[in-house]
């Protein structure tokens, strides 16, 4: 991951909010811009994250670079308005009242650790991104996340939580943990 321009948030914004916008009006054809910048071109993970009035409205993403990152924003951006399970698609009068997010990842990588009081020792609040998985079961919460947990051990509780694999899996020498780092921006 390079570090993005002012000029690329401004445009990877324009093309999530631009991809929203279409989908809203039923046009299936949403393009991406023609001369975008090599930077927009690399593969990279990203995810899109919709607030509504300072609330979570949506978020949805992809962790490993499968697509360039301009198709991965525009992809998102369209899963986080109107796939997010946890909440119904966004209707076009809500769209004034969205700010769009973008966090874009570095590659993740494994940490080793001992025991539970090792992986903490290991982590870094508000710089990783964490995924927890074991067998076919996992959960990641980006860097901003630490904002709302700050705590270690109440942070990896819930992510364990939203995996489905008990609170205390993060404990567990069994469980696969991965840390990313990611630059994250917003309208």
């Amino acid at each position: 991951m390079s570090t993005l321009t002012d000029e690329d948030r401004k445009k990877l914004l324009e093309i999530a909010r631009f991809a929203i916008s279409k989908q809203l009006a039923n046009q299936d054809d949403i393009s991406l811009p023609k001369d975008l910048p090599q930077s927009l071109m690399e593969h990279c993970g990203c995810f899109v994250t919709l607030h509504k009035n300072g609330d979570l409205r949506g978020c949805i993403g992809n962790i490993e670079p499968i697509s360039s990152l301009a198709e991965g924003v525009k992809q998102n951006a369209i899963n986080a308005a109107f796939k997010d399970p946890r909440f119904p698609p966004l209707k076009k009068d809500e769209l004034p009242d969205v700010t769009i997010e973008i966090s874009v990842l570095t590659i993740p990588r494994v940490i080793d650790f001992e025991d539970g009081e090792d992986l903490k020792r290991k982590l870094q609040p508000g710089i990783h991104g964490v995924i927890l998985s074991k067998g076919f079961s996992g959960a990641t919460f980006l860097p901003q996340v630490w904002e709302q947990l700050p705590d270690k051990e109440i942070f990896l509780e819930h992510l364990c939580q939203k995996g489905g694999l008990g609170n205390r899996c993060w404990q567990d020498t069994e469980t696969t943990v991965k840390v990313y780092e990611a630059e994250y921006f917003s309208e």
